[in-house]
Order: structure tokens, then C-alpha cells, then sequence
């Protein structure tokens, strides 16, 4: 599996506290905000990285970390081929990624995803039947 970045994930009830925290003190560029998930990153190092997401909006399942790959679908194939607990299904989600998320040995959720064209994050969910 090739892993291009691994991002912490962390949930937040204070969004706009959190923007000043990591934007104005500690200098991190927003580079991704859908108001209800921002992700800030250096400035001088853009894969050094940190993502917060309200925690009332997830449906109650919050990634601990996002890792992003360079082949979700096979990463999606390898983690069921070896009965690993995948709790929420590849999915084109419409802000331009593909992912799944699977429990780790400890219990942690990560999100295992890759980035999409804009053709593909139209199509809602992945035909899994071949993974």
C-alpha cells in the first residue's frame, strides 16, 4: 500500500475557536473548509496537516486519523480480504474523495481515502461488489 500523508482527525464543539487556534496562532493555512470539516496545513511544509470536524455531524462515527493512499480501492479490497472491520462502506463523497473507514486493533476509526476527479465525486456511492 502506498501511503502519500497521514492526517490526525479531531473533533470539535468549537469550530471557530478552533480556526483562530490553528490559523492565526499557530500560523496553518485553511486549506479545505466545508463548514462542518476544516483542514489546515503549514504553510512551508503542506503535508504537515491537521483536520477538526463538528463532532455533531458525523452520524456518530468520527475517524480518528485520515490516511490518504494512492489506491483506496485496493486498500478497500485488501482490508475485507483480510476481515478487517470496515464501519462505513467506499464512498465517493461530493467534495472530491473516495473512502472508507476501518477500525484498528485499539479500537481507532481511521479514514482510508483517496482524492477524486470531479466526474467521479458526482456519483455518490462506490460499486464495492468487485472490491
Amino acid at each position: 500500500m502506498s501511503i502519500k500523508r497521514i492526517v490526525p482527525d479531531i473533533a470539535s464543539a468549537k469550530l471557530e475557536d478552533s480556526r483562530c487556534f490553528y490559523g492565526d496562532f499557530l500560523g496553518l493555512d485553511l486549506v479545505m473548509d466545508q463548514g462542518w470539516v476544516m483542514t489546515f496545513a503549514s504553510p512551508v511544509n503542506p503535508s504537515a496537516q491537521v483536520t477538526l470536524m463538528d463532532q455533531n455531524t458525523s452520524d456518530g462515527v468520527m475517524p480518528d486519523m485520515s490516511i490518504e493512499v494512492q489506491d483506496v480501492r485496493e486498500s478497500y479490497a485488501e482490508a475485507r480480504r483480510r476481515g478487517l472491520q470496515v464501519i462505513y462502506p467506499l464512498t465517493v463523497e461530493p467534495w472530491g474523495v473516495i473512502r472508507f473507514f476501518v477500525k484498528d486493533p485499539n479500537g481507532k476509526i481511521v479514514n482510508v481515502m483517496e482524492h477524486v476527479d470531479g466526474d467521479e465525486s458526482e456519483s455518490g456511492k462506490a460499486d464495492c461488489s468487485d472490491a
